[in-house]
């Protein structure tokens, strides 16, 4: 009986903490397009102290679709470009390894809050200083300039990407509608259109290397972000430029400090095991 109440347990804290770290995580991307790994990694790391690796794989599988789903929603809508999007991708993924490889030659430094730092002051960005541009505002640019600038940005993504190993997402986010002018709901359309194969790259990647993961983990991770981004991308869809900006804002900032909370309950965790 003990050995049947503890199993319990550990499928019931298994289910919680997949359906928050889901919850977090498909939010996350359908308001943002920022990327599961952010949110999922360390709540399984910290509460189902999985292997940080394995962790990674799964986050990434569960960006996958939920990225597509946000990205159909998004283009449904018709917010979503895809032709420079295609441009910034292929960009984005060759210079990630490109920066990677630069970044394994150099001494290790600690860039590990990168993208922790970076998606709370997003979130203060989009609250005090909202997007207001307009698709007629983007169509002011011509066509050759955007591929450019899809290009040449999709390089700067993809080299910080690969050289930090964080922030994909919150970078896309904020060079499309800060530098290129993107309005907020194209900006995120294309944002999770190009996560939808980045995470899929990293995935396979990351399963081919380490092995197959947590089934039960998997599904649960992959399903309740699916479910959440979808709900998430019909609202941003559906809601006033101000509205998404600040809902936008106000999800940055909490997920910015929810995964900062974790990183530091994830030292002191080492900290305790540590031999004195």
């Amino acid at each position: 009986n003990q050995i049947s109440e503890e199993i319990q347990m550990d499928i019931f804290i298994t289910i919680i903490v997949t359906f928050f770290a889901g919850m977090g995580a498909g939010l996350g991307t359908g308001f943002a397009g920022m990327s599961a790994a952010a949110v999922i990694s360390p709540m399984l790391i910290s509460f189902l102290k999985m292997d940080p690796y394995m962790a990674v794989g799964i986050a990434l599988s569960s960006d996958v679709l939920a990225s597509a789903i946000s990205a159909y929603t998004y283009g449904k809508n018709k917010n979503l470009d895809i032709k420079n999007g295609l441009i910034m991708m292929v960009s984005v993924l060759v210079f990630t390894f490109i920066g990677s490889y630069i970044a394994s030659l150099l001494p290790s430094t600690t860039m590990g809050n990168f993208s922790v730092i970076m998606t709370f002051f997003l979130g203060v960005k989009f609250i005090l200083k909202p997007v207001m541009a307009t698709k007629e505002s983007m169509s002011d640019v011509p066509a050759k300039k955007r591929a450019i600038q899809s290009l040449a940005c999709g390089i700067l993504i993809g080299f910080i990407c690969g050289f930090v190993g964080a922030g994909g997402g919150m970078m896309m986010l904020l060079i499309l509608t800060s530098v290129l002018g993107y309005e907020l709901k194209t900006a995120v359309g294309t944002s999770v259109f190009i996560m939808t194969f980045t995470a899929l790259t990293g995935a396979v990647s990351h399963f081919a290397i380490g092995g197959m993961p947590d089934i039960p983990v998997f599904i649960l991770c992959v399903v309740f972000t699916f479910i959440w981004a979808r709900i998430a991308a019909i609202f941003a869809n559906k809601a006033k430029p101000e509205t998404l900006n600040r809902v936008t804002g106000v999800i940055l900032m909490l997920l910015g400090i929810v995964v900062f909370v974790f990183s530091l309950f994830n030292l002191s965790l080492i900290h305790i095991s540590e031999p004195t």
